[in-house]
């Protein structure tokens, strides 16, 4: 028998055919590691937004406790900033503060009852009353909703609204003004919506209330007030330590203020001439709920119009969806993160995500059937269309900057080596 003919084929169908072989890769920017070819592989997001390459700059990064997730965003983070980038980080677990010394700077440590706070309600440097209004009225519905885990009903929208507004006339609104302002309404307010201030009150004092937790509850002492002259958003690198309430119920809340005080940073004018990562990691606890997973999703798409590429990272895609049914609101809002994030780098899922993996990231068999059987440090990439398995790599003096496996190891000896593990 006489053995079969070869095969030709255009290198665009054999890119479908056998995926990982016959792309070359992006070029320029960090390198971050090597593809399946042994090939350096570099990534830059906005060098690929300008070729056109990718329509947004965002990343989303997933990935299993301990296969390399969390050092590869520190070791990106670095590599950007050596190349003139910047970058604000969310930390709700603290492991960001060796990146910060390396640096040269100390972390923004948020702590109920400190002397330090962020001021979540911040109008940026530009913005007229109304948008001020409206950016600040958002944000504390999300807070409300996620605070009360429900909706809040027309009457204590519109009771917050007319509060924020008010607040927002004054100049720089705080989260105590609002609340001063929900339980004791201006009579000119309740005119305009035909009522009385008794009766405005009355629409709004649950709303005051939930926020009063962050002004004289258990969340005083971080977002009660106008952000602290001491914090230095100027350096290259800026992050928001939260890791003290990041065992409790309060964490979404937190995230959210932080975020949201650094959203409005973004919108003044004296951050937008530079590109930055915004990374904020254990995302799920901003985006399990549906009120600040709506807000957040708000913010996400202002990416381009700031210069930004955000960087969200969760353990597991099941986690976009916050636990919400098939065609629920929760299932669109990951959606429509997915569509805004086009760099997905997958690390290792376990073979119960596998399913939900490969349907919300439209992953072919072949792609599907890796996920789980990845190695520490190694990630699926899709950037776009394209797909790359790449193998990260960290230099020795990187090490440090990642460890977060001393506890575990005691004193007695240095991070292992790339090629053995991955941090997670």
């Amino acid at each position: 028998m006489s053995p079969p003919a070869a095969h030709r084929a255009t290198t665009a169908s054999l890119q479908a055919a056998y995926p990982f072989v016959s792309d070359a890769g992006p070029a320029g920017g960090p390198l971050l590691g090597r593809d399946v070819m042994g090939g350096p592989f570099f990534f830059d997001p906005w060098q690929l937004y300008r070729g056109g390459l990718l329509t947004n700059p965002n990343v989303l990064v997933v990935g299993q406790l301990g296969r390399g997730k969390s050092t590869f965003v520190k070791t990106l983070v670095w590599r950007q900033l050596a190349f003139g980038r910047k970058a604000w980080i969310v930390d709700p677990k603290g492991e960001y503060g060796p990146l910060a010394a390396a640096c040269g700077v100390e972390p923004v440590k948020l702590v109920p009852g400190g002397d330090l706070r962020l001021n979540p309600l911040t109008v940026p440097g530009g913005a007229g009353a109304d948008e001020a209004a409206r950016r600040g009225a958002e944000l504390a519905g999300a807070l409300l909703a996620c605070s009360l885990g429900r909706t809040l009903h027309p009457a204590e929208r519109t009771a917050l609204d007319v509060a924020v507004r008010r607040a927002t006339s004054a100049g720089q609104p705080t989260l105590p003004q609002v609340v001063e302002r929900l339980l004791e309404p201006d009579p000119a307010d309740a005119s305009l919506l035909h009522t009385d201030p008794a009766t405005l009150a009355s629409d709004g004092r649950i709303a005051a209330l939930e926020l009063r937790r962050m002004v004289a509850g258990d969340l005083a002492g971080m977002f009660d007030g106008p952000t602290t002259p001491s914090v230095d958003l100027a350096g290259g690198l800026v992050v928001v330590d939260v890791s003290a309430t990041f065992a409790t119920p309060a964490l979404p809340l937190v995230m959210t203020c932080a975020t949201a005080w650094l959203q409005a940073a973004l919108a003044s004018g004296a951050s937008q001439a530079t590109q930055r990562l915004v990374v904020v990691d254990e995302a799920w606890s901003i985006l399990s709920d549906l009120g600040t997973a709506r807000w957040a999703q708000a913010t996400f798409k202002l990416a381009r119009a700031f210069g930004v590429a955000n960087v969200v990272v969760v353990h597991r895609l099941s986690d976009l969806r916050a636990a919400g049914p098939d065609g629920s609101a929760q299932e669109k809002l990951a959606e429509g993160l997915l569509a805004d994030s086009e760099t997905r780098v997958v690390f290792g899922q376990p073979p119960s995500e596998a399913e939900v993996t490969a349907r919300m990231l439209r992953l072919s068999r072949r792609e599907a059937d890796l996920v789980p059987r990845l190695p520490r440090g190694a990630a699926l990439w899709k950037l776009g269309a394209r797909s790359f398995l790449v193998r990260h790599l960290l230099g020795a003096p990187e090490r440090r900057l990642v460890d977060t496996d001393a506890a575990m190891r005691g004193s007695g000896g240095p991070p292992e080596a790339p090629e053995r593990r991955g941090d997670g």
